[in-house]
């Protein structure tokens, strides 16, 4: 018995000390947890980096005590290696060992540092995983460029490996969140919207049936042409006139420049009238002009001006030769330059010109012709105007006229001196309310004094009219009025003062469909003798165009003369039925 109860004692004793080991192992398992949980409860949740190298510092001292107790060489801790790239030790970690480090027996070589579990997150932690694996996905969807790296990171989710993926697409998800976020902003509902490129719609034309022009060096040209049949009552308007059909072409062109700086403008137009059947009627008539504008320095502008003109002489004209088959052809050529300044609000305008009158003889009905030079004359002028700016729409000026006129001979075949000097003076007002009114009207008065002692001066009153109204889109209402001098190369007479008036409308009925009308009024003063014609006219047409070059045309017209003066009185009734070209 005594032999036994010592190995008994010493079995319990073997047991008890198993027993120890087997508690010191299963504590030391359990002292991370243990650990884990008490820095989580009194401070929050520890990060990766603290965690590590708490660890690190411990298997450290860990080490030191086995070295000093001369204890068999240990198996180092497994290190331990962060899900993310570039994670680095929590410099703020505490250097100092837990008390529930446990005892390192140097009989003990399996008491290895277990590795630690994973850290537990937090639900912002979750949420915030959550989300980031959702904007993963998304962006999968829309960008097929990341749709590999995408779609990893969405597996690795599902199958709760979060922590990885999160970890490993953090720069991804940063990225796929900012473009999901810049997809997500609101609208402006006030911001302007731009259209496709495809489909627009183009502005509508003012007028679609307008001539384009045909470009030319730098000047776009817009020529038309009219060729039809005209039916008149009188064909030369004259007080022994009769009916005939003629055959009637009109040719129109107007170009403009096409310059960055300054303008020029030509104008021109050309009418040739040949008779069919009836009355003997062979003339033609056209006219030329040109315009330049160029801008100087300080505020200084010039304005020139180049004109040719061939035109017959009309049978009611009073210099008409009577008893001629042909009227003589009047040419004049003309021309002028002027300057204008502005200074503060006060306009000046300086105005030279020069125009040169020729007459071709007169065909008689005897086959004989009869010279028209002492009716050749040279018409020297020159205006001075001064307009004050009261508004952009209104400036009132002044205006000063001062011209002289000589003839080639200097004595007619009556034996006059017709040679005159011209003087006129008027006020007037200039209107610029853009394309709804704009122009001109003036007053005042106008006199001719000829050289001849023998013939009365010609002198009265004088209006001049240049308004175009526009009461609404489509339509124009016009307004010219002039008052010219005329010369006489009768025996006894000076001549006489016309007043001529225009009333003109323009009515876009329809985009293809243009109608006009027009009222007339003329009057005659003569000097030196009790006459005085007055001349009415009216007119009325109608244009519809079957494409934007071709159209057709038709107009009627009526005019009457009555005069004092014995055979002058007129009727003339025309209807002109055509085709118009234009381009």
């Amino acid at each position: 018995m005594s032999g036994v109860q010592p190995e008994k004692r010493r079995g319990r004793k073997g047991k008890a000390v198993c027993a120890l080991l087997l508690a010191t192992s299963v504590f030391g398992l359990l002292r991370p947890a243990l650990l884990y949980a008490q820095e989580t409860d009194l401070r929050g949740e520890v990060s990766e980096s603290a965690i590590l190298a708490d660890q690190q510092k411990r298997a450290q001292a860990g080490q030191g005590q086995a070295a000093s107790a001369n204890a068999p060489t240990q198996e180092s801790p497994r290190t331990y290696l962060p899900a993310s790239a570039g994670a680095v030790p929590d410099t703020d970690a505490p250097t100092t060992a837990s008390v529930f480090d446990p005892p390192t027996t140097p009989d003990d070589t399996s008491a290895d540092t277990p590795t630690p579990p994973k850290p537990r997150q937090s639900a912002a932690a979750r949420q915030r995983t959550a989300d980031q694996a959702k904007a993963a996905k998304q962006t999968a969807a829309n960008k097929k460029a990341k749709k590999t790296t995408t779609t990893t990171a969405a597996d690795n989710a599902a199958t709760g490996d979060i922590d990885a993926a999160a970890t490993d697409q953090q720069p991804a998800n940063s990225r796929a969140l900012t473009v999901d976020s810049a997809d997500r902003l609101k609208l402006d509902p006030g911001a302007e919207r731009t259209a496709a490129i495809e489909g627009q719609k183009k502005k509508a034309e003012d007028d679609p049936f307008a001539a384009t022009g045909v470009k030319w060096g730098s000047f776009i040209i817009r020529p038309t042409l009219e060729q039809g049949l005209t039916a008149s009552s009188n064909a030369d308007s004259s007080s022994t006139g009769s009916s005939a059909l003629l055959s009637e072409t009109a040719l129109r062109f107007n170009a403009i420049s096409d310059w960055r700086e300054n303008s020029a403008t030509i104008d021109g137009y050309g009418i040739f009238r040949e008779t069919i059947s009836g009355e003997q009627v062979h003339d033609a008539q056209g006219r030329i002009e040109g315009q330049l504008n160029v801008d100087l320095d300080n505020e200084l502008r010039a304005i020139a001006k180049l004109g040719y003109e061939a035109v017959p002489e009309s049978a009611s004209a009073p210099g008409a030769v009577p008893d001629s088959s042909s009227q003589p052809v009047r040419q004049t050529v003309n021309g002028s330059l002027g300057l204008e300044k502005d200074v503060g609000k006060m306009q000046f305008t300086v105005t030279g010109g020069i125009a040169h009158d020729t007459f071709g003889d007169a065909k008689l009905n005897d086959g004989t012709s009869l010279s028209q030079k002492d009716r050749d004359s040279t018409l020297y002028s020159m205006k001075l105007r001064t307009g004050y700016e009261i508004s952009p729409a209104l400036t009132p000026f002044t205006e000063v006229e001062l011209g002289r006129r000589v003839y080639d001979l200097g004595v007619d075949s009556s034996g006059f001196d017709r040679s005159s000097t011209t003087l006129g003076a008027r006020v007037g007002t200039k209107l610029d309310l853009g394309e709804k009114l704009a122009g001109e009207f003036s007053a005042g008065w106008l006199r001719e004094a000829i050289s001849d002692d023998r013939l009365p001066a010609i002198s009265g009153p004088s209006v001049n009219a240049d308004v175009k109204w526009s009461p609404e889109r489509g339509t124009i209402i016009g307004l010219t009025g002039q008052t010219m001098i005329e010369d006489s190369t009768t025996a006894g007479q000076s001549g006489d003062i016309l007043y001529s008036g225009r009333l003109t409308g323009e009515r876009q009925i329809r985009a293809n469909l243009t109608g006009n009308a027009a009222l007339g009024l003329d009057w005659r003063d003569y000097t030196g003798i009790d006459g005085h014609d007055l001349t009415l006219s009216a007119e009325a047409g109608l244009t519809w165009w079957l494409n934007r070059y071709v159209g057709l045309t038709s107009r009627a017209r009526t005019e009457k003369l009555t005069s004092n003066l014995p055979g002058r009185n007129y009727t003339a009734n025309s209807v002109f039925l055509g085709l118009k070209l234009q381009r």
